[in-house]
């Protein structure tokens, strides 16, 4: 084509500088613009000075040749877009098989470097279509052993492909030595411990790490002491890993643990990854004092500390103390909305007899009182939205006047919005039903209202304060104790503890539905001019003449030896409302039988030595 251009020239329709360019352009048929951005040359015509090019959104535009000879970039045939319009299979069989041959042709189309985004925009969907992630994770492991690539210690810089071969163990040493600050050299030197079964001799490379670490150590103990505390776990790991010998009287543990004020404050600027070994270590610089330490610690610290050290205590037996910390601190109302957050997430058995209706009451006062505080955390309230089973949970044990107390206290909270109130309110009505009219303002329908005697009343308070006050609570201290005999597969009293668990929280849900509909009355009052609740009436089978008699009481009373009936009863509901002489159909036990009213009288008036109400 050089020579049709040469002739464009000549006849004064090309400038001689366009060419060359439009000779690559179209020997390699493929090109780049920067707003349309890749195309592929489809036909060139000499006659009319045009191109015509596919751009993905613009297929089959056509351009002057001076033109495109101006704003397009020719692409070779090897670049990775040009590979994926003209063997999109040849590359996805190349990404099953050759990591590193995709990566490098990735590397290559750009400069030799890429970022890991880039790559990713380039190869997701069309060349991987599946988990990229788990492709890139086993292409990453290649990446590192491989002499051609230098792998950045931050995601955002890019990926270099090198020509020259470079050993693992050079390429890692490199990195930590232009690191800048103790930060970065702690993350290149991790990144040389994890590469250790690669590494040529793994003795000169952690020599070199450790003496660094050690001056580093030095400087650092009394400025940056949680930065100085990771470099020595690492420079233990590294020396532990390679064999090295440790010299006498040089800055350990015990050295910077000796210069910390607030433990707790340092626990906290440590990496959360170095959280366990940091309280390991402590512990065993202060085996004296750790456990009172830690404690006092414990309401400062962040969700996941307060996890990890939760665990070490556990671990170290010292469950009951630490239950006990924690109890003061939910009745007292002291405790941080980040502690609160821990133990909702965690919420085992272990402290299922401090998980209750206080801890949420303590929730609200947390929330309330890190609305002053100027780095205020939502973490706490996002998570009680987000956890469905969380609120019901903690009110499961409460009694019915409890439950109505945090009503009114989440209804008047304001760490939730409106949506979210209605949302929270909606979780508790859903389980207590009899919150609603609290709630609506709306009153108990009176087809709902259970007429019940008082002494029956009484009975069934009683029954449901021993089960919120006594049996629920001393049952979920025996799960917490039977939670830790262990193995739970094979812990027949915890299995016991919880079903009898169950059966203790659907009885006080039956109870809270009755009490709630139930309206003591004493039957003092009652009118005798046809048959209602609280009179007693004498009654003639028709069919054979014999006479009957039944009291008529509340829907808890009951005592058949006695006549007693409750007033719920089929036979009940047969003759309330009839009057004296009145014929009544009475269905009962599958038969029907006919009786006659021959008297209606008050309870109360009733003299009668019959045994008292059951």
């Amino acid at each position: 084509m050089k020579e049709e251009f040469e002739k464009l020239v000549g006849a004064g329709k090309l400038q001689r500088l366009h060419v060359g360019s439009l000779v690559q352009l179209v020997e390699q048929g493929f090109c780049m613009h920067r707003s349309w951005g890749f195309g592929r040359v489809v036909t060139v015509d000499v006659v009319f000075s045009k191109v015509c090019i596919d751009f993905h959104n613009k297929p089959g535009h056509t351009m002057d040749l001076a033109f495109a000879a101006e704003s397009l970039k020719p692409i070779q045939a090897t670049h990775i877009l040009a590979k994926k319009l003209s063997d999109l299979q040849g590359l996805r069989q190349m990404a099953a098989l050759h990591h590193l041959e995709l990566i490098k042709l990735v590397l290559l189309s750009y400069d030799g470097r890429a970022t890991m985004e880039q790559i990713q925009q380039v190869l997701v969907p069309d060349v991987i279509a599946d988990d990229w992630k788990k492709w890139w994770e086993a292409a990453k492991k290649e990446l590192k052993k491989d002499g051609h690539f230098q792998l950045p210690l931050k995601k955002t810089e890019p990926i270099v492909y090198e020509v020259q071969e470079t050993s693992l163990q050079s390429r890692l040493l490199e990195d930590f030595r232009a690191c800048k600050g103790l930060k970065a050299r702690i993350t290149a030197g991790n990144e040389l411990l994890k590469g250790i079964a690669d590494l040529e001799d793994k003795t000169v490379a952690f020599t070199e790490v450790v003496q660094s670490l050690t001056s580093d150590i030095v400087s650092h103990q009394r400025t940056q002491a949680a930065l100085a505390l990771e470099a020595l776990f690492l420079r233990e790991e590294l020396r532990n890993a390679a064999e090295i010998a440790m010299p006498e009287g040089e800055v350990n543990e015990i050295t910077i643990w000796g210069q910390v004020i607030r433990p707790g404050q340092l626990l906290e600027q440590i990496s959360s990854s170095k959280h366990k070994r940091a309280l390991a270590s402590y512990k065993a610089t202060y085996p004296d004092k750790w456990v009172e330490t830690f404690l006092q610690s414990l309401n400062g610290m962040s969700a996941k500390l307060a996890g990890e050290t939760a665990n070490l205590l556990i671990n170290e037996e010292k469950l009951e103390v630490l239950k006990e910390f924690l109890a003061r601190l939910v009745s007292h109302h002291q405790a941080s909305s980040e502690l609160l957050l821990w133990l909702a997430k965690e919420r085992c058995d272990s402290f299922a007899d401090i998980l209750g209706p206080e801890v949420f009451r303590a929730m609200l006062t947390a929330m309330e009182r890190d609305q002053f505080n100027e780095k205020r955390s939502n973490r706490l309230r996002d998570f009680i939205m987000d956890d469905q089973a969380l609120l019901v949970e903690l009110i499961g044990s409460a009694d019915l006047e409890i439950i109505k107390d945090l009503t009114r206290a989440l209804q008047l909270s304001p760490c939730f919005d409106d949506m979210d109130k209605r949302s929270l309110l909606a979780r508790i009505v859903k389980t207590y039903p009899a919150i609603q009219s609290l709630i609506t303002g709306e009153s108990t329908k009176q087809d709902s209202t259970l007429v019940v005697s008082w002494s029956s009343l009484e009975r069934r308070k009683e029954e449901y304060g021993e089960l919120v006050q006594k049996k629920i609570p001393a049952n979920s201290k025996e799960i917490a104790i039977a939670r830790s005999y262990g193995d739970l597969r094979e812990n027949h009293e915890y299995k016991a503890a919880k079903e009898m668990q169950k059966l203790l929280m659907r009885r006080k849900g039956e109870l809270e539905a009755q009490l709630v509909r139930a309206r003591g009355m004493d039957f003092s009052a009652v009118k005798t001019d046809a048959v209602n609740i609280g009179t007693c009436i004498r009654v003639t089978d028709v069919a054979n003449q014999t006479q009957e008699s039944y009291t008529i009481l509340g829907a808890w009373d009951s005592d058949p030896d006695q006549g007693i009936i409750s007033y719920l009863t089929p036979v009940a509901q047969s003759f309330l409302n009839q009057k004296v002489g009145a014929e009544v159909e009475v269905k009962s036990d599958g038969t029907t039988r006919k009786f006659r009213v021959d008297s209606i009288e008050s309870y109360k008036a009733v003299e009668t030595e019959a045994a008292p109400v059951v």
